[in-house]
């Protein structure tokens, strides 16, 4: 059974690569563009340029809009049939990016792709937990994790080598369109997973259509029907069969916790720095060449942590891992400050911002999608997710748009040098490790329908 379910959820997790993928592919193409299409003008009076607002954070607004109502489709067609869809969508993003002739198609094509990105944080994340036993959702759920960080280093190495073998002019455009190969590899794979079995159960199918559903997870067809058995006691105990609303006021502390684990996951800079981490290395003192190399070193140390969070958050727990992580920004993004602002050495300031990586990778890395995926109750997973990416990427937009203005400005405390920004970074991370501390649950090893009613009833987990 645990090896049908880990290819099933490997499966849906590969929307995950795509979404890092495309999510960092980008900085490739940062500075191409600028200097193509002259992108890097400010709009009006505003402090916001162009280049920040079309570009750079055209596919997080699309990715808002994806986590924001990507619960619909994955309740009503369900967690299979949005996953497919989400293919469909970066795989259009891809080429259509690589072959746009100016600024605002590229921009539409890159806001196609962003809403994939936000309905996968949605349906991939909901469908593996609801798959997995309570022992294993931790690892297989964080395996989503898992492959946006392997997509990211896929990213950054193919963007390296691209740079290295095509030409200036046309690089940035191989760089986006390769993407669309692997989209649609996964696109073809999704078809052959089943359909998750609490989902066919709170829409009311056949308990045979459910039995069949279950045994494609690799239950055995005797003990499916025990299975089916103990998933509808769980509905009908916590009432979950009746139509409720996620904002009734009954789900106000999931709701909180999903919205502060999100928002603090973007205040950390991690976006900031992944989306533009060789313009950052080459403000360290490297050359565009190797600030494209040292990117590499990022996505390796991404995926490596990674690794360490998945095989200890059903160890260790999912607080412990954010203790870990919490200590680790504050530390890494204070020292990254004090590098730029005193000028230390480019291999220094790199070397902080890989433990960055890092603290990310085991903490906040590993623990978001898990977390966010098992504290709503069955009837509302799907838009309780919607609700905590939903928060997510619109942080990330916010701070992708902004951050291209801290970095370019010509006066104040920024003036060709951006260690105000890591010093913020830094104490909101001291709010994090507060909040971690004194109102974060544990949520290791109880079921998804236990964990509804721990959360969301006067009963509390302590």
């Amino acid at each position: 059974m645990d090896k049908r379910i880990f290819r099933i959820s490997l499966t849906a997790a590969l929307a995950g690569f795509l979404f890092g993928f495309d999510t960092v592919v980008i900085s490739g193409a940062n500075q191409p563009i600028k200097e193509l299409w002259g992108t890097n003008w400010f709009l009006g009076d505003s402090i916001f340029t162009f280049h920040g607002i079309f570009i750079m954070s055209m596919a997080l607004w699309g990715t808002v809009l994806g986590s924001l109502f990507g619960g619909i489709p994955t309740d009503r067609l369900g967690r299979k049939k949005t996953l497919f869809w989400i293919g469909v969508l970066y795989f259009i993003s891809a080429v259509g990016s690589a072959l746009a002739p100016e600024a605002y198609s590229f921009s539409f094509f890159r806001f196609i792709g962003g809403i994939g990105v936000g309905a996968s944080s949605v349906a991939a994340p909901v469908y593996i937990s609801e798959i997995s036993t309570a022992s294993t959702r931790g690892r297989l759920t964080a395996m989503y994790q898992f492959n946006i960080v392997f997509g990211i280093l896929v990213a950054f190495i193919s963007n390296y080598l691209i740079g290295i073998f095509f030409e200036e002019g046309v690089a940035w455009r191989w760089m986006l369109g390769i993407e669309g190969l692997p989209a649609l590899i996964y696109t073809f794979m999704v078809l052959k997973i089943p359909n998750s079995p609490r989902w066919l159960l709170l829409k009311d199918r056949d308990d045979a259509v459910v039995i069949q559903s279950i045994t494609l997870l690799g239950i055995e067809k005797e003990k499916a029907s025990l299975h089916l058995s103990e998933i509808k006691v769980s509905l009908y105990e916590t009432a979950e069969k009746h139509k409720e609303k996620l904002f009734s006021g009954k789900y106000n502390k999931p709701l909180a916790l999903a919205f502060l684990i999100a928002f603090f996951n973007q205040l950390s800079g991690i976006n900031f720095v992944l989306y533009y981490a060789p313009e950052i290395l080459e403000r360290a003192g490297l050359a565009s060449g190797e600030s494209l190399f040292s990117s590499i070193s990022i996505g390796v140390i991404n995926l490596a942590f990674t690794f360490v969070g998945i095989a200890l958050i059903d160890k260790l727990g999912r607080k412990q891992l954010m203790y870990i992580g919490s200590i680790g920004y504050i530390l890494s993004l204070a020292m990254v400050g004090w590098c730029f602002y005193s000028g230390a050495s480019s291999l220094l300031l790199l070397i902080f911002i890989l433990v960055f990586i890092a603290s990310h990778a085991i903490g906040q890395g590993a623990v978001i999608w898990v977390f966010i995926s098992e504290i709503f109750p069955n009837k509302v997973r799907s838009y309780g997710q919607s609700w905590g990416t939903g928060t997510h990427w619109v942080f990330a937009a916010l701070i992708t748009l902004l951050t291209p203005t801290f970095l370019d400005a010509e006066i104040g405390i920024f003036k060709d040098n951006p260690w105000p920004i890591f010093i913020f970074f830094a104490f909101m991370m001291v709010l994090q490790l507060l909040w971690v501390a004194f109102m974060m649950p544990e949520t290791k090893g109880i079921s998804l329908e236990e964990l509804g009613k721990l959360l969301s009833g006067k009963k509390q987990k302590k």
